[in-house]
């Protein structure tokens, strides 16, 4: 049994070639998933190289099938042979799957009875184009403020300075999109040494402990206001509504950068929108063309600083504080991120200094971009998530979170690309810190 699969318009084809007996279709239920990314709605299964068809292959199909439709898609075979076309009669599936004599019809007819723009989505949503990338912009709320809510000291965690004293226990509902630096554990003794990057999204929260093996840890709490606390020593909180949302997709075969988005909304929020003053909260639900990554190897404690008052980030340091992956990974499959930007090119007098400065500094793994912009990202990867930008953000983000196959999480490079996003967008009106 061999396979290879394409992508023509958008749809997975996938050429089969040899027996679909028992074995064959397992060989076949593995590839075929393996070649799905999160975002693919159409598959077309060629069997012009299968002679041969049972019920094992019966069963994939009907599998394969159930799963496109749980993506609002389509399965479709073509060019099914005279004896595999025998069993699907006689299995009484001739009526169950979609059948055509090539290739080219089943993709023709797929793209002809694809769901097209209503009007009102023309008319309602404004769309932002350039060089293969298209963003369409749709209102959000203004219910209130959106407002960054800071606690404990960003130098501190640079200078590798925390104490007990500076550790701070929230509960879950009080971060309900946050990052920064954080724990689980039975007390602040057990949470100190275990620091490492932490992300809450909708509640859950998912960190990378500093223990040495390189391996996010979560816990989504169906009782949010409970006695279980997340330890942090550093944390930012969006307090307030998503003012906009866009969705991205693009053309580019490699997917459009976490810069270049940012750039997108900096450059865009500039021209129209009145209450932008520099700074932005960003959740991101999309699919990954290739993450970028690092991560703290050790808890910044006090007891751990490195010597002479340097920062972990001096380049004396860098290696033995920070893990950094910048080899693409996971490409196809569900990142939901939550982080914030600084466009370094706007006029920031609206915010003080002091307020500016607890939220960024400068990584040296990020290239590029770093005399424009300030981002600072964490993400969770998903697998087998489908992915729909028609979807409400929020709601969506809360039952992959709860519901969906956890892969990994990680503090975001900003060479990390996304092929298709849904972006929610809250333009920060003010920065608390908290004591």
């Amino acid at each position: 049994m061999e396979a290879r699969s394409e992508r023509k318009d958008g749809i997975v084809i996938f050429y089969v070639s040899g027996r679909l007996d028992a074995f064959g279709a397992q060989q076949m239920d593995t590839w075929t998933r393996e070649a799905l990314h999160d975002d693919d709605k159409e598959l077309v299964v060629d069997m012009a190289g299968t002679g041969y068809l049972s019920s094992g292959g019966l069963r994939v199909f009907n599998g394969l099938k159930r799963e496109m439709k749980r993506r609002n898609g389509r399965f479709v075979l073509a060019a099914v042979g005279e004896y595999p076309k025998k069993v699907i009669d006689m299995a009484g599936f001739a009526t169950v799957l979609d059948i055509f004599p090539t290739v080219d019809l089943a993709v023709a007819d797929i793209i002809h009875k694809r769901k097209n723009p209503t009007l009102f989505n023309e008319i309602f949503y404004k769309k932002i184009m350039g060089e293969g990338v298209q963003l369409t912009v749709e209102p959000g709320w203004m219910t209130a403020p959106p407002v960054l809510r800071v606690i404990g000291d960003l130098n501190k965690v640079l200078y590798s300075r925390i104490t007990e004293a500076d550790i701070r226990a929230k509960k879950f509902s009080e971060i309900t999109y946050s990052l920064g630096l954080g724990a689980l554990g039975a007390d602040v003794k057990e949470a100190m040494p275990l620091m490492g990057e932490m992300i809450t999204l909708h509640g859950s929260m998912v960190w990378l402990p500093t223990d040495g093996n390189n391996t996010p840890d979560f816990l989504t709490p169906l009782d949010h206001d409970s006695d279980v606390v997340v330890y942090t020593g550093f944390n930012v909180t969006l307090d307030g509504p998503f003012n906009e949302y866009f969705t991205l997709e693009t053309s580019k075969p490699d997917g459009i950068s976490i810069s270049d988005i940012y750039k997108t909304i900096f450059a865009s929020s500039k021209e129209r929108v009145q209450s932008y003053h520099g700074v932005v909260a960003v959740t991101i639900w999309g699919v990954l063309a290739g993450l970028a990554s690092s991560g703290l190897k050790k808890s910044p404690v006090a007891t751990s600083a490195p010597p002479g008052g340097v920062s972990i980030m001096d380049p004396s340091q860098l290696h033995q504080w920070i893990a950094s992956e910048s080899v693409p990974s996971h490409k196809g499959e569900t990142l939901v991120s939550f982080g914030i930007g600084v466009d370094l090119t706007a006029d920031l007098t609206y915010f003080s200094e002091s307020q500016l400065s607890s939220l960024y500094y400068a990584n040296p793994l990020n290239k590029g971009a770093a005399k424009e912009m300030y981002l600072h990202n964490h993400g969770v990867v998903f697998k087998n998530v489908p992915y729909d930008a028609s979807l409400d953000l929020n709601t969506q983000v809360k039952k992959i979170v709860t519901d969906g196959e956890f892969s990994d999480m990680r503090h975001l490079l900003d060479s990390t690309r996304l092929t298709k996003a849904k972006i929610g967008i809250s333009y920060i009106q003010d920065i608390v810190r908290e004591s």
